[in-house]
C-alpha cells in the first residue's frame, strides 16, 4: 500500500471537523475529500471559512448539530451554501443526510429537488431526508397538519429517484415531516434492509407498495404516521425481524404474516390490536401504553410462548397484577417501568409484581422502574409488619435492578421477597433516583430532575435500606445503593433539608 492510499485511509476515518481542518492545511488530504465516504455539516463547519475544500467530500450529511441555524457563522444564507457545495461536488456518495428537524427558518424548498438529483446517485448506501416543521409553514400543493407544530407540510418527495438510481445500493432510508404520495413512480428497492417513517404523510396503500417493493427489508419503524389506519405485512416479507410503531394515532389494528418477525416495539396512548400478529416465533416485545401492566400479565403468556425479553411501560395503572397459573417459560428479561400519577384509586402496589417472577421460571434479569412525583405510598415506618408470600424459589434469576426506590412498604416487601427466593441472586442495585444518571454512556451529562418531595424522601429511604434491608443481604449478593448524585441534586437536597422545621430522623 502506497503513502497516498494511507492518507486516503486515515483521511477517510477522522470526524468531520477534523478531516475540513486536515484537508485545509494540506493538498494530499485535500485531494482525497473527493473520495471521503462521509462529509458531515453542522453549525461549526458549514461556516468554516475555508469553504472551497468542501466540494470534494464524498459523504454529505446535514442536520441540526451540522448545520446549526439558517444564517452560518459567515452570513451567508445556509441554502445557497448547500447548493453551492453540492453543485461543486466531484465525488460519488454513500451516505446523504438533510435532517433539519427540530431546526427553524428552513422554509425553502426550491433546492431540495436539485440537491436530490445530485445526491442520489448509484452506489448511495444511506439516505436521510428529514425537513422541519417551520419549512412545512410554506404553501403548497399537499398540505396536512403537522402533530408536532400544527403546520403545513408540502414537499412531496420525488419517489422515482430511489428506484431508479439507487434502488441496487440503498440500504437505509429516513424519512420524515414530508409528503410519500408518488408511490405509482416507485421500483424496486432490492438491498434497502432498514425503513424509517417519520411524521410522513402517507397512506396505508402507499406504504403497502412500497414494502412491496422492498422484499429485502428487515427493519420497520413509523413514527407519527398518522394516514395509517391498519398494517398488514405479508409473508413476502422474509427477512423482516424488527417492527418499530409509535404514537401512529389512527393506527388501530396491525396484521403480520411476516414469518421472522422476532422483535415488536409498540408505543401509543390508545390500544392497538396485535391479535392477528403470528407471534410464536416473537423473541422481544416492548409495549408502552396506559392500563398495561394487568393486561401484559393477564393476556401475553398465552400469545407470546416463547418470549426472552419483555419490556412494559405504563403511565397509569388502576389494578394490581394478578396471580395467575399462566407462565412466561422462557422470559430470561423483564423490564416493567411505572410513571403513575396520584390519582384517586390509591397507591400502586409494587409488592403484586411478584406474579411477573413467579410466571417467569427462566429470569435472569429483572429492571423496575418507578417514577412518581410524591410519596403517595405507605412507608415501612409507618407499618413495619411486612407481608409474606408463598416461598418460590427461582433458580435463573441473577441480577436485579430497582430504580426510584424508597421507603415505600411495598418496594421493601418486594425487595425482601427477592433476596430470600433469588438463590441464584449475584447483584442487587437500589437506585434512590429513576432514570438515567449523569455518568451513564450515552447519557445526557446530568442526572433526570426529581421531584422536590422524592428527593427530600432520600434520606429516610436510606434508612429503610439500612434498616430492613442490608441484614437481609447473603454475602453471596453484592448490594449497590445509588444515592442522589451530588453533582446534579446535591444543593438542592440540602437546601431542601436546611428548610425543613424537622429534618427527617429514623
Amino acid at each position: 500500500m502506497c503513502v497516498q492510499d494511507i492518507l486516503f485511509r486515515i483521511h477517510s476515518l477522522m470526524p468531520m471537523r477534523e478531516a475540513a481542518r486536515a484537508a485545509c492545511a494540506s493538498h494530499a488530504f485535500l485531494n482525497s475529500w473527493r473520495y471521503h465516504p462521509n462529509l458531515i455539516f453542522d453549525k461549526d463547519t458549514i461556516g468554516f471559512p475555508f469553504l472551497h475544500s468542501w466540494r470534494y467530500h464524498s459523504g454529505l450529511i446535514f442536520n441540526k448539530d451540522t448545520i446549526g441555524s439558517k444564517e452560518s457563522a459567515s452570513g451567508e444564507n445556509v441554502h445557497h451554501k448547500i447548493d453551492c457545495i453540492l453543485r461543486e461536488h466531484k465525488g460519488s456518495l454513500k451516505t446523504f443526510k438533510l435532517d433539519y428537524a427540530r431546526m427553524n427558518g428552513l422554509d425553502d424548498f426550491s433546492y431540495l429537488d436539485s440537491w436530490l438529483q445530485i445526491a442520489l446517485k448509484p452506489g448511495l448506501e444511506e439516505l436521510t431526508f428529514m425537513l422541519s416543521a417551520s419549512m412545512s409553514q410554506t404553501t403548497g400543493k399537499y398540505n396536512f397538519p403537522c402533530p408536532l407544530s400544527g403546520a403545513k407540510r408540502t414537499y412531496n418527495f420525488p419517489c422515482a429517484l430511489l428506484s431508479d438510481r439507487v434502488g441496487n445500493s440503498l440500504r437505509c432510508l429516513r424519512l420524515g415531516l414530508c409528503v410519500l404520495h408518488r408511490i405509482v413512480e416507485l421500483g424496486p428497492l432490492r438491498s434497502l434492509t432498514r425503513l424509517y417513517l417519520c411524521h410522513l404523510s402517507i397512506t396505508w396503500n402507499e406504504l403497502e407498495r412500497l414494502l412491496s417493493n422492498s422484499l429485502a427489508l428487515e427493519l420497520l419503524h413509523l413514527t407519527g404516521c398518522d394516514e395509517i389506519k391498519c398494517l398488514k405485512l405479508s409473508s413476502a416479507l422474509q427477512r423482516l425481524s424488527g417492527l418499530h410503531i409509535l404514537v401512529c394515532q389512527r393506527l388501530g389494528v396491525i396484521e403480520s404474516k411476516a414469518p421472522n418477525l422476532s422483535s415488536l416495539r409498540l408505543r401509543s396512548g390508545c390500544r392497538l390490536d396485535f391479535s392477528l400478529v403470528e407471534t410464536w416465533q416473537m423473541k422481544k416485545l416492548y409495549l408502552v401504553q396506559s392500563n398495561l401492566i394487568y393486561d401484559a400479565r393477564a393476556k401475553l403468556p398465552p400469545v407470546l410462548p416463547n418470549i426472552e425479553t419483555l419490556y412494559i411501560e405504563s403511565q397509569r395503572e388502576v389494578v394490581d397484577a394478578p396471580m395467575l397459573p399462566t407462565k412466561f417459560l422462557y422470559l430470561k428479561h423483564l423490564t416493567i417501568v411505572l410513571r403513575l400519577e396520584p390519582n384517586g384509586s390509591g397507591a400502586y402496589d409494587y409488592f403484586s409484581l411478584v406474579s411477573f417472577l413467579d410466571a417467569s421460571p427462566s429470569l435472569e434479569t429483572l429492571t423496575l422502574d418507578v417514577t412518581q412525583r410524591r410519596m403517595v405510598h405507605e412507608s415501612i415506618f409507618v407499618d413495619s409488619q411486612l407481608r409474606h408470600m408463598p416461598e418460590h424459589h427461582h433458580g435463573h434469576l441473577k441480577s436485579v435492578k430497582i430504580s426510584g426506590f424508597s421507603s415505600a412498604k411495598c418496594l421493601i416487601e418486594l425487595t425482601c421477597y427477592i433476596l430470600k427466593n433469588a438463590v441464584s441472586l449475584e447483584c442487587l442495585t437500589l437506585d434512590t433516583i429513576c432514570g438515567n444518571r449523569c455518568y451513564d454512556e450515552g447519557g445526557d451529562n446530568w442526572c433526570v430532575p426529581m421531584a422536590d418531595p422524592i428527593l427530600v424522601e432520600t434520606p429516610r429511604t436510606l434508612s429503610a435500606i439500612r434498616t430492613y434491608i442490608e441484614n437481609k443481604v447473603p454475602s453471596t449478593v453484592k448490594l449497590t445503593v445509588l444515592e442522589p448524585c451530588n453533582k446534579c441534586h446535591g444543593k438542592r437536597l440540602e437546601r431542601l433539608l436546611s428548610l425543613s422545621h424537622n429534618v427527617i430522623s429514623i
